[in-house]
């Protein structure tokens, strides 16, 4: 091609860039540098071990379904880790492998020979990770609140991703004390960023969200029913964000997959704020 071509050819490239040859925006790229917004994509997901409504235990149709989700981080709830019902399979393992994702487990119950709970992907570096009891009453199932620190680009502290199951029962004494332990833990981060996110097995307007909105702030301010999966009424499964001044919810939806498990995922697009100047 002759010089002055190529010349030409560079030159409207530059004008191109980035929608016109359907590439990324580069505007996304100075995301969450000093004094701009940090945008994340947030799913919730209780996979009920892979297994269907249809009966089918398919981890790879859970892994694309969060893939298709595309998103930044998520709290699993009801994981298997080496479990003989679930085909003795490291699930949070293999599905950080099929999502191309980081990784914690946190197991909360002996279970056929491994463990069962909950587990954190993200697609940022986990720098650690802690599991909590939360409280039991009655011989309840024994319950987690796994805490997982993340490395988000553009943020100046880790952020803080809690992921949780409650209690099911209709007496909800056991929810109610689980979301005080939930609030004890973050009570002295007060402005470290944090997620917690998970199902909850309660609703609006219900005393277990109701205390945990002392702290947080909820992401729905209607209900987006979750379950049950074929027709969903009710939404038990959340994302809630602290400290409330600095998130912004940009969107909340319940996805449209209503078999792979007995509960629909949750997926927020929140962005997070710069820290107002002391």
């Amino acid at each position: 091609m002759h010089y002055r071509a190529i010349v030409f050819w560079v030159w409207m490239l530059g004008f191109l860039w980035p929608a016109e040859l359907g590439l990324a925006d580069p505007g996304l790229a100075n995301r969450g540098l000093a004094g701009e917004p940090v945008r994340l994509r947030v799913l919730s997901y209780n996979i009920h071990h892979a297994e269907g409504i249809d009966g089918t235990l398919d981890l790879e149709r859970i892994a694309g379904i969060i893939s298709r989700a595309a998103p930044d981080v998520v709290a699993l709830q009801e994981v298997d880790s080496q479990v003989r019902r679930s085909g003795s399979v490291d699930q949070p393992a293999e599905l950080a492998r099929l999502t191309e994702m980081h990784v914690a487990f946190g197991g909360n119950i002996d279970l056929q020979g491994g463990r069962y709970g909950n587990a954190v992907l993200s697609r940022f570096p986990i720098q650690a990770h802690e599991n909590h009891r939360l409280p039991n009453f009655a011989d309840g199932e024994q319950r987690g609140l796994l805490m997982a620190e993340i490395d988000v680009p553009g943020l100046e502290d880790r952020l803080l991703l809690l992921a949780t199951h409650f209690d099911h029962r209709r007496d909800d004494r056991e929810r109610l004390a689980s979301a005080k332990a939930v609030n004890q833990r973050v009570a002295e981060q007060a402005q470290q960023p944090a997620l917690l996110v998970g199902d909850l097995n309660d609703v609006h307007g219900s005393p277990t969200l109701e205390e945990l909105a002392k702290q947080w702030l909820h992401t729905t301010r209607e209900p987006l029913p979750t379950i049950p999966v074929a027709t969903p009424t009710r939404q038990i499964d959340f994302v809630l964000c602290r400290p409330p001044q600095r998130w912004k919810v940009i969107e909340v939806q319940v996805l449209d997959e209503a078999v792979a498990s007995d509960h629909r995922p949750i997926l927020a697009v929140l962005e997070l704020l710069p820290e107002a100047p002391q």
